[in-house]
């Protein structure tokens, strides 16, 4: 079985306001704290997408590329693969930010020895349903409930990876999990559903 798991906020946990919060006070720059919770960088300050965009280009990568691994993550994806599954890492990691965004996700994984079987990147929230449909991938693990919420209506078993940031709208997605243990026992109940 195919099971797509999402990198940012799913596999790893990005500190958005203390790497941009470090960014903002360094440069001096006239930017308040929006969001504290978001997974979006854009609105954790009051900044535009062309001033991530610089923080990103001067060194903000950091916050993708030294991000913490969830604790259970690794251990859940080594049992699927001995279990015999396909991990497919599918994130929305565009090339604007990363350069080489499949790149910047291998160098991530291998680093924590996070095991996975393919890469693809560049896949927008909204139609990470869409690409699991069309490449026979019946779950996907994500943080972002626009990702989730068109896989479920698309008939893909979406299950949330539930956090601050999108507690409100958890009860949108039929499956889902607080910590990787939550979410190792959604997918194996998923896989004894439609095996």
């Amino acid at each position: 079985m195919k099971i797509a798991v999402d990198i940012d906020d799913t596999l790893n946990i990005i500190d958005r306001v203390g790497k941009a919060g470090a960014y903002i006070e360094r440069k001096g720059l006239d930017f308040h704290l929006e969001k504290e919770f978001s997974n979006k960088f854009v609105e954790v300050y009051d900044w535009g997408a062309d001033d991530v965009l610089e923080f990103i280009r001067e060194g903000g990568i950091v916050a993708f590329t030294d991000a913490e691994a969830r604790r259970g993550a690794k251990e859940a994806l080594t049992r699927w693969r001995k279990e015999g599954h396909k991990v497919i890492i599918l994130t929305s990691r565009e090339e604007t930010w990363f350069t080489n965004p499949e790149k910047v996700a291998h160098d991530w994984l291998e680093k924590r020895h996070i095991p996975y079987d393919e890469i693809v990147a560049a896949v927008p929230s909204q139609e990470k349903g869409k690409y699991c449909l069309e490449h026979d991938i019946p779950i996907l693990i994500d943080d972002d409930p626009d990702a989730c919420i068109p896989a479920q209506e698309l008939g893909v078993r979406a299950v949330l990876a539930v956090g601050r940031h999108n507690i409100h709208r958890a009860k949108e997605v039929r499956y889902g999990g607080a910590n990787w243990r939550q979410l190792d026992a959604a997918v194996h109940h998923i896989l004894s559903l439609i095996k």
